[in-house]
């Protein structure tokens, strides 16, 4: 019998409570970078190819949530839930840029394909856009929301934005000029992740145990897949787009997009996937878990074989090797609730 053949990730250690959001930035003249919130209140910023962690921000007591980041012209910017607020972070000093009050938790945050513009929502049900370029200026509210907001996102060049909420299905498409919801997309169960493609093609919704790929043009629904548990996130393949993946439970899901057949399954974290996303260019996707971690999959063939694959603490001979010595260097870069890297990292694998 043919030995199975399984997926090694790069674990990526650091956090010491669940990991509950992820994101990649685009791909940009310093590379790409990986950003991630958990529990812990410490966000960690890492280099998206080489998965090493890029130092501390100063001062930064994050209650956990969302996060966003964008990069333009080398220069970094950071955008972190903070209580009632979202403040602006310098991603290479880790020096607060400015603060945006808010009256209550805001659960989700995004940045406009121009750059120019910030968009928040949370516990409140008011869509809030920012103005980057004035920062103290008012923000401009959008219509209320039916329920609490969970994720919103950008569209149609800043035209559009989606939003799902906390408590009820459904994605509700806004039109920025009239700040009126002029599309609802249906789903049985509240939304927990909402993805706009590279391409600006689809959207990928995950409620319930359902993945949904709508057209983000004309917004019918696409492809609807039943999951074999229930899915907290879903990520398309941003390049051939022949590929997804899913998590909820302990395993990171992947199914052909065109036929839902799952292709592969995943399996090393120690509790459930909270949250998934390819790179930006689909040579790999990380997962983020209540076990604390983040693991990096690589999109190609499985290169180890079963008798020489993952204990349960993970790779063994020269690949465990090669994982331990990349996760010392991550781990020196821990950012701790004080905002300042610690020697050692005390996180734990759960």
């Amino acid at each position: 019998m043919d030995k199975k053949k399984l997926a090694v990730p790069l674990v990526c250690h650091g956090h010491s409570r669940p990991v509950v959001d992820l994101f990649y930035s685009p791909v940009t003249p310093d590379g790409f970078f990986l950003i991630s919130a958990s529990k812990d209140s410490s966000p960690m910023l890492r280099n998206g190819e080489t998965e090493i962690g890029l130092g501390p921000l100063k001062d930064i007591k994050v209650q956990c949530g969302v996060v966003a980041l964008i990069l333009m012209h080398c220069e970094q910017h950071l955008h972190l839930q903070i209580l009632q607020r979202m403040k602006l972070w310098d991603a290479l000093t880790g020096d607060e840029l400015h603060s945006f009050e808010h009256k209550h938790i805001v659960r989700a945050c995004a940045f406009s394909e121009d750059t120019h513009l910030l968009l928040t929502g949370g516990v409140e049900k008011i869509l809030r856009i920012f103005d980057l370029n004035r920062q103290d200026a008012p923000p401009r509210e959008v219509d209320s929301s039916p329920g609490s907001i969970r994720t919103v996102a950008w569209l149609h060049s800043d035209q559009t934005i989606l939003s799902s909420c906390t408590d009820m299905g459904g994605v509700r498409l806004w039109d920025i000029r009239s700040g009126k919801i002029v599309q609802t997309l249906d789903t049985k169960s509240p939304v927990t992740s909402a993805e706009v493609s590279q391409d600006g093609r689809y959207i990928t919704t995950a409620d319930g145990s359902t993945v949904k790929f709508w057209d983000a043009n004309h917004f019918g629904l696409v492809k609807s897949y039943n999951m074999p548990c229930n899915v907290e996130s879903a990520s398309l393949e941003p390049k051939l787009g022949n590929k997804f993946v899913a998590g909820g439970d302990m395993w990171i899901h992947v199914f052909d997009f065109n036929t839902g057949e799952q292709i592969g399954c995943n399996k090393g974290h120690h509790g459930p996937v909270h949250c998934v996303r390819f790179s930006p260019g689909g040579e790999s996707y990380a997962s983020g878990s209540e076990d604390g971690t983040i693991r990096i999959w690589q999109t190609g063939p499985a290169n180890l074989e079963e008798n020489d694959s993952l204990s349960r603490n993970g790779p063994t001979g020269k690949v465990k090797a090669l994982a331990d010595d990349v996760a010392h260097k991550i781990e020196s870069f821990h950012i701790s609730k004080e905002g300042k890297a610690s020697e050692k990292d005390k996180a734990t694998d759960a």
